[in-house]
């Protein structure tokens, strides 16, 4: 069974940053690799789900045109709105994946921290959901600890190989440590070197 809203509920009450994702070097070495991954210096749209409260997201912001983020936690969107203030295309929105899927194309999907929560079903949902709501040269960008978590119905490798089954696209990159997996896979296979004449 997928983790229930009232879990993140009770993570962000009276807490605004419960995984420390501004204090921890951690977290702020993880999301430069995560940016530092990305193939394409802007995106036309960015959907980020599971935006928690915005930290990730303001670093993404800037790498597009249009960027879409949600979270479960009515608590976590309003520190997320807080955070994108000063982003007129960033918009944050309260619903539950995969039900609430939204419409629209999309040329960047970032799941950051998000794909354990799910079971393998709601996963294999979510993950139909994001091959349609792609673009043509669209990519996805997931990220998540490989520390067992209490609760979580997946590890990161589960995650990570469902991902790279169900997807049936190009890895581009990745980078993985002992405490993390990040991998970014594409419809466009091609290189950035290539991209730029380099090869």
């Amino acid at each position: 069974m997928s983790v229930a809203t009232p879990y993140f509920d009770r993570l962000f009450a009276g807490n605004d940053d419960p995984w420390a994702f501004r204090q921890r070097w951690y977290e702020r070495r993880k999301r430069a690799l995560t940016l530092a991954l990305l193939t394409r210096p802007r995106y036309a749209s960015i959907f980020e789900p599971g935006c928690a409260n915005g930290e990730l997201s303001a670093e993404l912001a800037p790498r597009c045109d249009r960027l879409l983020c949600c979270d479960t936690a009515a608590a976590a969107v309003s520190l997320a709105r807080k955070r994108l203030l000063g982003f007129p295309h960033a918009q944050v929105r309260q619903s539950r994946l995969p039900e609430q899927w939204p419409e629209g194309q999309f040329d960047l999907i970032v799941l950051s921290e998000l794909c354990y929560y799910l079971d393998a079903d709601d996963l294999g949902r979510l993950i139909t959901r994001a091959l349609s709501a792609l673009s043509a040269d669209g990519q996805v960008l997931a990220c998540h600890w490989r520390a067992p978590i209490e609760g979580c119905p997946q590890t990161a490798e589960q995650v990570h190989a469902l991902l790279g089954q169900r997807l049936g696209m190009t890895r581009l990159a990745g980078h993985h440590d002992p405490d993390f997996l990040l991998d970014l896979w594409s419809r466009d296979g091609t290189s950035v070197a290539c991209l730029e004449g380099l090869r």
